[in-house]
């Protein structure tokens, strides 16, 4: 055999080898997305030990609210007796963690392995799959996994409500297709007409993410 039909015979190895390479990686990467974004797993939903449930119902109590159990018993109903109106002794601060703004996801709605929030520094995000109709144009059937952010904070002696953007399947959506309303302070742009956000922002005494944490407190 001469030198040329060994180049040759090598040339075409290596052009094989970097195909296999190719269709190798290609097939990974179709997987990955297919696993990851159009058939992303569902989120599992959040359960609370029995300490964690005992002080979420404490607040829950506070206000009125429906006592929280993670067991299949028939919800009791409170028994409700007359009691004179007073705001005396009465606490304005609402704080919930993030495990238990999940698990009353989880337990009162439909959103259990569909929809997940995240707390962190002046940050609420939230995760949600959704189911598209099979009659929807070429991505019929498959689940759109969403993810949105929005800056809550306090400052100058008003709250500060910042949408930081909304991503479909990880790629982040244009701030034109969002209203142009990416990093605009919701409160300080409509807050000046009667309307929800005045309402909102005169209510407000304090308002505050944290890691895992969101506490909000109101005005007398």
């Amino acid at each position: 055999m001469n030198d040329n039909t060994k180049q040759k015979k090598g040339g075409c190895l290596r052009t094989l080898g970097i195909m296999l390479i190719t269709v190798v990686i290609s097939v990974a990467a179709t997987l990955f997305i297919a696993s990851h974004y159009l058939f992303p797993k569902k989120f599992d939903p959040v359960e609370l030990n029995q300490r964690e449930e005992g002080e979420l119902n404490q607040k829950l109590k506070q206000f009125g609210l429906p006592t929280f159990s993670t067991s299949n018993d028939v919800e009791t109903v409170q028994k409700l007796e007359p009691t004179p109106y007073s705001e005396e002794g009465a606490k304005r601060e609402v704080s919930f963690t993030e495990k238990e703004l999940n698990a009353m996801l989880a337990k009162n709605t439909d959103l259990a392995d569909k929809a997940v929030i995240d707390l962190s520094e002046n940050l609420a995000s939230v995760n949600v799959l959704m189911p598209l109709d099979p009659d929807f144009p070429v991505l019929g059937g498959k689940t759109l996994k969403l993810n949105a952010g929005a800056e809550l904070a306090f400052a100058n002696g008003r709250p500060i409500v910042k949408l930081k953007g909304v991503s479909i399947w990880g790629v982040p959506m244009p701030n034109a297709w969002l209203g142009n309303l990416k990093n605009v302070d919701l409160v300080q742009e409509f807050g000046g007409d009667e309307g929800f956000w005045k309402s909102f922002a005169d209510g407000v005494e304090n308002i505050h993410v944290a890691e895992r944490r969101l506490v909000i407190k109101l005005k007398e």
